[in-house]
């Protein structure tokens, strides 16, 4: 029974999808580790994967999704990745305690990557990229983190380039200790990034062709195999209140901005209800890391407010879904058949919402900048009335939910490590 060790940090939606794809390897008689913050950790042990701890706290210090902006960006993002790199160098030390020397294959997140690397050459052993956004440059579209905004073939291409030297350098510090610490001589992230594509390090994306076609200049062994989605209980029902809140009326509008926007629960649930009542659509605000509630604003008897709550459950029973396009919710809501009101925030989420948007599963995006006061009420208002009353949006829904139900991502990793592991 190979010995599995899968990696991956961040917020949920950077780790959940992988208790898929681990309980999948479980299933196919492999002995699968997930390592991973102690947020996750009763998720992981429910997925009946081994658990191990990786340090930092996602909440203060998160990397965007393991990509990182082009030179040129705002204070805000360079503020940001000064974060990311005390996150990551933290990270590091915890990726060397989680490997040990029964480790046949390790499998690698975005996030985790370009650290992995180096416990694969420490140990011996091969190792495999799962990844939920792309990452190598192609002239098909500019990087995720660019926002969606095409710079033509040979600009995407070379903003793409420059944004993994961005990543590289990210990562600098963290690769100085971490070789040091295994006993590897120094380098530098660009150089073992170029070696492993050189070796045609293999790389299994997460993501659907339904949404975002494989480049055809991509490199082989660059793959496209469909989402992964989190693992949840066969048997798992939607909370009674919750159940009870959807049958008591028209299907409501979802409203959830993930790991987004912490701190301004107040403001953004008192705008969700005012845009919910203009709109004419009841809600279900999911408190996330913002903590929004519609708690503050009076008489919301039509807006029901909850905690964590699967997706895949929720989803299916609602009108639309609003949130920040992580990688993760986008998928939740293709697989669902509804429209989608994209309110991107930062990373790779306006990327996301583009494609949705040219998809015609979703509303033009709003930027959660523009989400304020009473021109965001009219913004959110208006965009939800088209969500919720718009036939051909809600075909287009259903036809790519269609097309998703047909794929199997987590098969695709499975068949991929039984070839890694013969």
């Amino acid at each position: 029974m190979p010995k599995i060790l899968l990696t991956a940090a961040g917020s949920y939606g950077d780790v959940a999808p992988y208790t898929g794809v681990g309980a999948r390897l479980r299933a196919a008689g492999h002995d699968v580790t997930l390592a991973t913050h102690d947020a996750y950790e009763p998720l992981v042990r429910a997925a009946g994967l081994t658990f191990r701890r990786l340090p930092a706290d996602p909440r203060g210090r998160r990397p965007a999704d393991g990509t990182a902006p082009p030179e040129g960006a705002p204070p805000g993002r360079r503020a940001l990745m000064r974060r990311a790199a005390a996150f990551i160098e933290e990270l590091g030390g915890g990726m060397a305690d989680a490997a040990d020397d029964g480790t046949e294959l390790l499998l690698l997140s975005a996030t985790t990557a370009p650290l992995g690397h180096h416990l694969a050459e420490a140990h011996g052993i091969p190792s495999l990229g799962l990844l939920l956004v792309p990452q190598a440059p192609t002239g098909d579209f500019a990087p995720v983190v660019s926002g969606g905004r095409s710079l033509g073939r040979r600009g995407n291409r070379a903003l793409g380039r420059l944004s993994l030297g961005v990543i590289d350098r990210l990562y600098a510090g963290a690769t100085r200790t971490l070789r040091a610490r295994l006993g590897l001589p120094p380098t530098s992230p660009a150089a073992v990034r170029r070696r492993a594509e050189a070796a045609g390090w293999p790389v299994l994306h997460g993501f659907s062709e339904t949404l975002l076609p494989r480049p055809a200049d991509w490199r082989a062994a660059l793959d496209v195999v469909g989402y992964w989605w989190p693992w949840h209980a066969p048997d798992a029902q939607l909370p009674s209140a919750v159940r009870d809140f959807i049958d008591a009326g028209p299907p409501p509008v979802f409203i959830g901005f993930g790991s987004m926007a912490g701190g301004e629960g107040e403001r953004l649930g008192e705008l969700a209800v005012r845009a919910l009542r203009r709109a004419g659509v009841r809600g279900i605000l999911q408190s996330g890391w913002a903590g929004l509630s519609a708690a503050h604003a009076p008489g919301a008897d039509d807006v029901l407010t909850i905690g964590e709550v699967p997706h895949a459950l929720l989803f299916p029973h609602l009108a639309a879904v609003v949130h920040h396009c992580g990688a993760g919710t986008t998928a939740a809501g293709l697989r669902a058949g509804v429209p989608t009101v994209p309110v991107p925030v930062t990373a790779d989420q306006p990327f996301w919402a583009a494609r949705l948007a040219a998809s015609g599963v979703a509303t033009a995006p709003i930027p959660f900048a523009h989400l304020t006061g009473e021109t965001g009420v009219a913004r959110l208002a208006h965009a939800l009335a088209q969500a919720t009353t718009g036939p051909e949006r809600h075909a287009r829904a259903r036809a790519a939910a269609a097309r998703l139900a047909t794929e199997d991502g987590a098969g695709a990793v499975a068949e991929t490590v039984d070839r890694l592991t013969a």
